[in-house]
């Protein structure tokens, strides 16, 4: 087709129009996914290195992670929802305004957090039923990673901040930083020194060699500079800058940011909580189990990163059309960005199923442990396109402040389906890592299901309250 007649397409389709502004935003998102992806690749295989007991201590303990990086995010989904929405109405002021209470929650909250989790860092891994051989280990390893937990409250709610503002290329470049210094660091830190041959030379490499330990320390490290780095970047944003704006509580801005967080506050924690107790549950079946479940895990991560990329910009879109109250331009993103996500995910999902060994053979060479992680890999591939559904129509409800509904249907799923399921099909009828993952799809396709009906209704826009 020549340029001149899909530039008269385009004029005439609006939907065509929309896809240059989805993708602009998506792909810095999508790659920065993709880079954190790729270090939780190289983080997994240079520990699968030191063992499967390795392996199995840094894995016991990563649901927690995702326990408390998802309550921070759900704060940041009220800042975004608020900021696209007072863009969209072209109130730079009331989004500066947000800018500068979002940056006094961030102290308030690190503060919290750092304390909270340095305090219960022995505890973890004994409420995780890690095995007692390998307990010492996933503790250490969990202080030294949440001891820059202000820094990384600042990378999470500020870039969700810029993200809001239509700038997904800062977040992305500081996140790129941030990733490389993480595998440099590994790459100094886990191992001792050793000796490299290169083209007929004896190379010395200098190593800490603290293992486990140098993992953490170097992640510790690189989420000190990404805090340092985003806030900078916040600071001279044109836009969003909080600079002058006070920071004592702004109640006007609060309540809003808080009437759309604290749902997804609670659906995160409550979810979160719900791959904790999974995680125990599968930690119980042993060694093996949790090192194939921890692989499989990384290396599914990987897949979804299609469908997060279009979340970010559904909800950064929606909060812009909504705060415009232009309802026709709300209805046309919903339209264009599904069908694109189905189809994104069909291709994440078939590559995830054809290369599921080889991708398990990268982190682990215990032939048991590649078998189980295949074969679950090969289960969940199936269900991929489906989960990126209720995926991209949870972003479009984030930007116009709709998190109630979502709320609910995720935590439906999490503990009925999954949590109850994986209960009765490993503690009662004795199952393994194979049954825990079917229920695992089971509350993938619950999701599917929850969200295509609500979505079909017109409910997740706030127009039809009127």
């Amino acid at each position: 087709m020549r340029n001149g007649e899909l530039t008269r397409r385009m004029r005439e389709n609006p939907r065509l129009q929309m896809l240059p502004v989805i993708v602009a935003l998506a792909w810095p998102t999508m790659l920065e996914q993709l880079m954190q992806t790729a270090v939780q690749y190289i983080d997994t295989a240079m520990v699968g290195t030191l063992g499967t007991q390795a392996t199995a201590a840094v894995g016991a303990t990563s649901t927690v992670n995702w326990l408390i990086g998802s309550t921070v995010s759900a704060i940041g989904v009220g800042f975004l929802a608020y900021i696209s929405q007072a863009i969209g109405a072209g109130e730079r002021a009331r989004a500066k305004r947000a800018a500068g209470q979002a940056a006094m929650v961030t102290g308030l909250v690190g503060v919290f957090f750092t304390v909270l989790t340095m305090g219960l860092s022995g505890r973890v891994p004994v409420w995780m039923q890690v095995d007692e051989s390998i307990r010492g280990m996933a503790s250490r390893y969990f202080l030294i990673l949440y001891t820059p937990m202000l820094f990384r409250c600042a990378s999470i709610i500020f870039g969700t901040v810029l993200r809001a503002a239509g700038d997904t290329k800062t977040p992305m470049r500081v996140g790129v930083s941030v990733n490389l210094i993480n595998i440099v660091l590994n790459f100094f830190l886990i191992y001792e020194t050793r000796s490299v041959a290169l083209g007929g030379l004896s190379l010395t490499i200098p190593g800490a060699g603290w293992g486990i330990e140098g993992a953490a320390a170097a992640s510790a490290v690189s989420y000190l500079y990404g805090g340092v780095a985003i806030t900078g970047r916040l600071w001279r944003h044109a836009e969003v800058s909080p600079r002058g704006q006070q920071f004592r509580p702004d109640w006007s801005v609060l309540r809003p940011c808080l009437r759309v967080a604290f749902p997804n506050m609670l659906q995160r924690f409550g979810t979160s909580l719900g791959y904790v107790v999974f995680a125990s549950m599968i930690n119980s079946l042993g060694e093996v189990s949790t090192a194939a479940h921890t692989i499989a895990n990384t290396v599914e991560s990987a897949f979804y990163i299609p469908g997060y990329g279009m979340q970010t910009a559904a909800a950064t879109l929606a909060g812009n059309a909504w705060g415009a109250r232009d309802e026709r331009k709300l209805r046309q993103l919903a339209r264009t960005i599904l069908p694109l996500e189905v189809g994104l995910m069909i291709c994440s999902g078939g590559l995830l199923f054809v290369f599921a060994p080889q991708l398990m053979q990268i982190f682990s060479g215990d032939p048991e442990v590649i078998h189980l992680g295949t074969t679950v890999l090969r289960m969940v591939a199936v269900s991929e396109p489906f989960y990126g559904v209720p995926i991209v129509i949870e972003g479009l409800m984030q930007g116009v402040g709709r998190t109630v509904a979502p709320f609910v249907y995720n935590i439906l799923g999490m503990w009925c389906a999954r949590i109850a399921g994986t209960f009765v099909c490993i503690r009662l009828a004795g199952g393994g890592l194979v049954s825990a993952w079917g229920c695992m799809i089971a509350h993938n396709m619950l999701l599917f299901v929850l969200f295509a009906i609500h979505y079909a209704s017109g409910r997740w826009r706030p127009a039809e309250d009127h």
